[in-house]
């Protein structure tokens, strides 16, 4: 049967070239649009790995001139005694720009037995970071005051990072992180991803120090974790009392929650755009696709007709043509499958090869189920023909 309808195809080749660039070129669309929404699904259902609702962000600016570090430490924590004692604060904590959901950005890389690390999130925070955040302690701990104060530099991992080094080893003793052996630091804790760019996004691979001393001199961002009473008012009151504590600055409040319809909003609003475009490409091709069957029965009326005459059935001539439709699919997936397969091969823009592996059952399905539902009607209608008919007519 299937050197037979090969056969039907063959000679059919140039009729047939319509039909199969719409699909290729309907596939490889689907698989792209199949690859990022399976992309950010399977980021969107993995925890947060913190608590973002009731945390506020409060840029201000230094201005104080001094760079003595004594001095620097003394007035922000005269700060932080200040904020900490409102009722409605519960945690406060300095933290370097890129905190969760902001615009901000810092990388950083090391090597590790001679594997290197490139692209690392690196975050400067306090001993209080955590608390704000409700980050969870996969193991080891946190930064306490002392680690400030010793000699030994120290760091924290999440979890990404310690997978990726360490397997199923222990990261705690472990000494990394620096671009020579003398700037490495030892590794105490390793805390849960974090997802610091929106839901649809990986959280990535990150290491946390703590802020030294000096760092108040460029350091701009303050975390709070407040209570469920504060409201407009008491971030108002809150925004009278930083400018009076950090006097000649530039004092601003923002929510992590507002941040993070913000930057799911800048995933959300592009995917939506390319389904939309993919949609209307699919709704074209089904016409495309309903044009080129019903031109090819018209074409095939004598054939049909011959096959009715001879004893065919109107289910068997029907099924005729659904399985050609569903062969010539297969021939232009087969194409569009060996490029498809090249970006989990390659690894193209660094995502694992799982998403687009799905991905490509997905659209190799749809495409499959386009295909059988524009073929439908008109092998229904084919079958309907008359032989007496399409014979005269011949």
């Amino acid at each position: 049967m299937f050197r037979h309808l090969f056969r039907l195809i063959w000679n059919k080749r140039r009729h047939n070239i319509l039909f199969l660039s719409e699909i290729l070129i309907s596939f490889l669309v689907i698989f792209v649009v199949f690859s990022m929404l399976v992309y950010y699904y399977l980021n969107y259902i993995q925890p947060l790995g913190f608590a973002y609702e009731k945390v506020w962000s409060i840029s201000y600016n230094n201005p104080l001139k001094t760079k003595d570090k004594d001095t620097l430490t003394t007035f922000y924590k005269q700060v932080k005694t200040t904020l900490t004692a409102l009722p409605e604060v519960q945690e406060l904590s300095f933290s370097s720009a890129n905190f969760p959901y902001s615009n901000s950005n810092s990388t950083s890389g090391f090597e590790y037995k001679g594997k290197k690390y490139n692209r690392v999130n690196y975050y400067e925070t306090d001993e209080d970071y955590e608390k704000v955040l409700s980050a969870k302690m996969v193991e080891g701990r946190w930064f306490k005051k002392e680690d400030g104060i010793l000699k030994n530099k120290v760091m924290v991992i999440n979890r990404s990072l310690k997978e990726a080094i360490f397997g199923k080893e222990s990261a705690l003793g472990k000494s990394i992180g620096g671009d020579e052996e003398k700037n490495n630091a030892e590794v105490i804790g390793v805390v849960e991803d974090i997802k610091t760019s929106g839901d649809f996004w990986p959280s990535g691979q990150g290491m946390y120090k703590k802020l030294d001393s000096g760092a108040f001199e460029w350091n701009s961002i303050m975390l709070i974790r407040v209570s469920k009473d504060a409201d407009a008012a008491f971030e108002s009151r809150l925004s009278k009392l930083l400018s009076r504590t950090i006097p000649n600055s530039n004092i601003e409040i923002t929510h992590l929650s507002d941040l993070r319809k913000s930057k799911n909003s800048d995933t959300i609003i592009p995917v939506v755009i390319c389904s939309i475009i993919a949609g209307f490409l699919i709704i074209n091709v089904a016409l495309g696709l309903f044009g080129v069957l019903w031109y090819n029965i018209s074409q095939r009326r004598g054939e049909i007709g011959l096959r009715r005459a001879i004893g065919a059935s109107g289910a068997s001539v029907s099924s005729q043509l659904v399985t050609e439709s569903v062969f010539l699919a297969t021939l232009s997936l087969a194409v569009g499958s060996f490029f498809a397969l090249q970006f989990p091969l390659l690894n193209v823009f660094d995502v694992p090869a799982t998403v687009y592996l799905v991905a490509l059952l997905l659209a190799i399905a749809f495409i499959y189920l386009l295909v059988i539902f524009c073929a439908l009607y008109p092998g229904r209608q084919a079958a309907a023909i008359h032989p007496a008919i399409a014979l005269h007519e011949e």
